[in-house]
């Protein structure tokens, strides 16, 4: 089965960590959290390039299924917003 890729871009603050707890308190079986700290990028560099891929120019951002989450364009995510993305609800 699918799964809804959920990935969350932090820099390892706490505004970030709140964001991480919050998005895997929310996911569900179907959803697939991935977090990428780009203040301690992996080896490979994938982070860094999934970040300028999907433009992220802020942090936290959370990516759902490719696209920035709205809520994460111009302000801290919110639960409600990130709810009516899917995260959350089984595919």
């Amino acid at each position: 089965m699918a799964k809804r890729k959920v990935e969350v871009f932090t820099s390892g603050c706490y505004l970030c960590e709140d964001t991480v707890k919050l998005v895997k308190d929310l996911a569900c079986p179907s959803c697939e959290v991935v977090v990428y700290d780009l203040s301690n990028p992996c080896e490979s560099k994938e982070c860094l390039e999934k970040a300028k891929q999907y433009g992220v120019n802020a942090v936290p951002t959370v990516v759902v299924a490719g696209k920035i989450a709205d809520c994460c364009k111009s302000q801290k995510p919110s639960r409600e917003a990130l709810m009516a993305l899917g995260v959350g609800k089984a595919l």
